[in-house]
């Protein structure tokens, strides 16, 4: 069943931004508890980890996205963000989140896609 759903993408033309969103529908209460992640996937290319953040609200990011793009988490409504700015076209790519438990991230949404222009 899904567990987690991402909404947000669209074309924008380089220069310009986008808020994406996940909502966890499994986790509800126990949602701060979880480690989560933002993924893409460009056509061709392996999937690569673009940005993580822990349950006390610690987040990392790619080199690649760094200064650019701002994670963030709402517990309340257990929804994590993925704030977008400054886009190039090189950060066209199906992206997705998904949440972290045990040792593996085990919960991926269906993904929303970006194109930047």
């Amino acid at each position: 069943h899904v567990q987690l759903v991402e909404s947000g993408g669209g074309s924008v033309q380089a220069g310009g931004s986008l808020t994406l969103s996940c909502v966890d529908l499994d986790t509800r209460h126990n949602y701060c508890y979880y480690c989560m992640g933002w993924f893409r996937q460009a056509p061709g290319e392996e999937r690569e980890g673009v940005a993580a953040v822990d349950c006390d609200g610690e987040s990392t990011y790619a080199d690649s996205v760094k200064g650019r793009f701002t994670l963030s988490r709402d517990n309340d409504k257990s929804t994590l963000y993925l704030q977008l700015n400054s886009l190039k076209t090189e950060d066209t790519a199906m992206y997705y989140c998904a949440r972290f438990a045990g040792d593996e991230y085990n919960a991926w949404g269906q993904g929303t896609q970006v194109t930047v222009s």
